[in-house]
């Protein structure tokens, strides 16, 4: 969220790779903007923060020299559902640091978002070609939408299928970390990497006002105090790619600190 969050990732992520032997890093990047989207600059620091993969959702698009680098940056995905001749993709496969297979999927829900493609099927279809102990050792999904509703019934309905399926958009950590009977890990939502003594990492006083006016008064700009890295840490096994071990991160800010340990 903002170059706030890009800071707390550099800051943070370092010793959480040393720690915690970390083989990937995946950021959903969409706010990383000053709040509005992704862009070329900014996927660039995230990567050079330590992200391996950069997922997104409904702010993609806000500026528009994401477009051409979309189309030719294979580790910034956008949500698969978006319509077929949109630029990028929302599926990829790459190596980890030992080498294996990661594949990372990137959906938007559509409970009080855009009407796109239903994720079920889409994932259903995905999910075919992209298996989970065969063509990948560990499978990542990022679900990105506004209910928890949604993100948990998607995540039961894959349960097995998948490593981690991780929720995002709400920028606010859920206490429902766990490994589902089949095997996937899932959280709700996975939080921001931001500052938290914020409106959702925007600064405050501009969102409360337009709550007591209902007038919008322009571009409301990203916190920039200190920052909180917040995301979710699992471990899977070799053969299955299931999840084994899944907890929350919460390091730095105005959290309270949840940091895994070996």
């Amino acid at each position: 969220m903002g170059a706030t969050g890009i800071r707390a990732l550099r800051q943070y992520l370092p010793d959480l790779k040393r720690d915690l032997q970390l083989d990937f890093a995946v950021a959903n990047g969409e706010n990383a903007l000053d709040g509005y989207g992704p862009s070329p600059d900014t996927c660039e620091q995230l990567f050079g923060a330590g992200i391996d993969v950069v997922t997104s959702g409904n702010h993609i698009w806000d500026n528009a020299g994401i477009i051409p680098f979309a189309a030719r940056e294979p580790r910034l995905l956008r949500p698969h559902n978006y319509p077929g001749m949109v630029p990028g993709t929302g599926v990829g496969v790459y190596s980890a640091a030992t080498g294996g297979r990661v594949c990372v999927i990137n959906l938007m829900a559509r409970t009080f978002m855009e009407p796109l493609d239903d994720p079920f099927a889409m994932a259903d279809a995905l999910l075919q070609e992209h298996r989970l102990g065969e063509t990948a050792d560990a499978l990542l999904i990022d679900l990105h939408g506004e209910t928890t509703s949604e993100k948990m019934a998607f995540a039961q309905a894959f349960d097995g299928l998948a490593s981690l399926v991780v929720g995002t958009h709400t920028h606010v950590p859920t206490a429902d970390t766990r490994i589902l009977p089949g095997g996937t890990a899932f959280q709700a939502d996975a939080g921001m990497c931001g500052d938290y003594q914020s409106v959702i990492g925007y600064q405050a006083e501009p969102w409360i006002a337009r709550f007591r006016t209902k007038m919008r008064t322009g571009r409301i700009r990203a916190a920039t105090g200190e920052a909180s890295l917040s995301g979710v840490f699992v471990e899977t096994a070799d053969g299955t790619g299931l999840a084994v071990r899944a907890e929350p991160v919460r390091v730095g800010g105005h959290l309270s600190e949840a940091r895994p340990r070996l």
